[in-house]
């Protein structure tokens, strides 16, 4: 039997825009341990590293921060943004069709994620595209996770697949930095969760959104 191919996919800002949801979280935290709100542009790079990073993203150096508030911020961003996961977010354009020619494809898909995992798989079935994929890999599935590239290589051995038959598809640094240091492909979508321009991250194809990626997919199958 022919091997399977395999897509990884990064969760936010590449499957789906959680962008103002995250937001809305964050800067409630934010309201009832005493600080400032902030932007979506004050967050936008640290979306992609965990709930934890997405707090020190506004604080700048954590060692001014007691560990014990830290985690109680943390530990209360993960409870309401829980509670409020579905408000404001949607589909990247063209996720759902893509998605569908992956499975008439007979393709592997997985997500990797830096989102607490159970919070990734509530996520993916209220937005109603969990049944595509054949493994959820989150923050803290394994001991590690992006930009450790173990965080993928792992999910493609779940998935009884094979490294030089897999992609990654992601929209920052964190998801390109574990794709070049598994030493697989990486599409890179062109208006990520990163405050760098995409020249500055690995990828091997740049793309808008998922309108048309399967042109791309067909030439690795």
């Amino acid at each position: 039997m022919t091997q399977k191919f395999t897509v990884l996919f990064d969760l936010d800002g590449t499957l789906v825009d959680t962008a103002p949801d995250l937001t809305h979280a964050h800067n409630h935290v934010m309201k009832k341990f005493g600080y400032p709100t902030k932007t979506l542009d004050d967050l936008k790079n640290a979306v992609g590293k965990g709930a934890k990073a997405m707090m020190a993203k506004y604080n700048g150096k954590w060692e001014w921060i007691d560990e014990k508030i830290k985690n109680e911020m943390t530990k209360e961003f993960i409870s309401f943004y829980g509670k409020n996961i579905l408000r404001e977010s949607t589909l990247i354009k063209g996720v759902k069709e893509f998605l569908i020619w992956c499975k008439k494809e007979n393709i592997s898909m997985a997500v990797c994620t830096n989102k607490t995992e159970h919070l990734a798989v509530d996520l993916l079935k209220k937005i109603g595209i969990y049944d595509f994929f054949d493994y959820i890999a989150g923050y803290n599935t394994f001991e590690y996770c992006k930009p450790d590239p173990r965080h993928l290589i792992t999910t493609i051995e779940i998935l009884d697949g094979e490294k030089n038959k897999s992609i990654m598809i992601g929209d920052s640094e964190t998801d390109a930095n574990a794709a070049k240091a598994a030493e697989i492909p990486m599409i890179l979508l062109k208006y990520g969760y990163t405050e760098k321009n995409p020249n500055e991250i690995y990828h091997n194809h740049l793309v808008n959104d998922f309108v048309g990626i399967e042109n791309i997919l067909s030439k690795y199958l």
